[in-house]
């Protein structure tokens, strides 16, 4: 492959596992950030022609913290084609086909406008619990919370992500990925495995989606961003997201991490100081 990879949310949580991917695999890469080399700012598109600078692919992260990230995606990408960039692997989500809204915007944009493009479109995280608000109550309240109630998810790995947005980047696949892990579970079985894990009891809180949403706001999230997120979620507690796929094992020949082996090795990270 000719030509570098920038890599935008690389302070995220699959990006950081990206870069050092292509690090390690001497693929050249740039990640996207507003303190690098070029500064790389979504909100300033006075930066953006800089960055894509000698870049021939483009990892696409949704910006989470930024209001209408979706249009400015579609911006970035017509000026990222302009300048010589042609293939463009897109982190969606699961629920969110082509044509819809949210992320189904970015994904229509592609296939109208792109002929060498792959959609990523994972389950939940898992590193959803070893990270950000969810690390913060189960290390200090012993609990989590969501509205999902009994519904189950193929949690999937973000270095598992990676591993994949590496295939496709350095591959030549194109059209929708749906990937997952390999077991549905639902909340209430993550809370038993966390606990097996870190040694004390750890429960999932279950409350409601306007709940949910106040939960988001008080982290610094737009208000759009946390209702499309609370909303996603409900979507689980309905059953929408229990299917697995093989698509990790397809794209780079290897299981996908199982939840039991996630939380044993984050077991450190959800221990109490002192």
């Amino acid at each position: 492959m000719s030509g570098q990879v920038l890599v935008t949310g690389a302070s995220g949580k699959t990006g950081k596992s990206l870069v050092g991917l292509l690090k390690d695999r001497g693929v050249p890469c740039r990640a996207a950030t507003r303190g690098g080399e070029p500064a790389f700012d979504w909100t300033a598109p006075e930066t953006w022609a800089a960055a894509l600078e000698d870049v021939a692919s483009v990892y696409l992260v949704a910006p989470p913290t930024v209001d209408d990230p979706y249009s400015k995606m579609i911006e970035f990408l017509k000026v990222a084609t302009r300048e010589g960039s042609r293939r463009f692997v897109f982190l969606g989500m699961a629920s969110l086909p082509a044509g819809g809204p949210a992320h189904g915007q970015v994904h229509q944009w592609l296939k109208d406008n792109s002929d060498d493009w792959a959609v990523l479109a994972p389950s939940a995280f898992m590193q959803n619990f070893a990270e950000g608000s969810h690390l913060a109550t189960i290390r200090d309240e012993d609990r989590f919370y969501s509205n999902t109630g009994d519904g189950r998810v193929p949690f999937i790995s973000a270095d598992d992500i990676a591993r994949a947005a590496f295939a496709l980047l350095t591959g030549r696949a194109t059209g929708e990925f749906v990937i997952t892990g390999g077991e549905a579970i639902s909340y209430d079985q993550v809370a038993e495995r966390i606990r097996e894990a870190c040694g004390r009891a750890i429960s999932h809180a279950r409350i409601s989606t306007e709940e949910l949403v106040a939960r988001f706001l008080k982290r610094g999230l737009p208000e759009l961003t946390a209702r499309f997120l609370a909303a996603g979620y409900e979507t689980i507690a309905a059953g929408a997201h229990a299917q697995t796929t093989d698509v990790y094992s397809v794209l780079t020949g290897a299981r996908p991490t199982t939840f039991e082996a996630f939380a044993e090795a984050n077991a450190q990270v959800w221990r109490r100081a002192g």
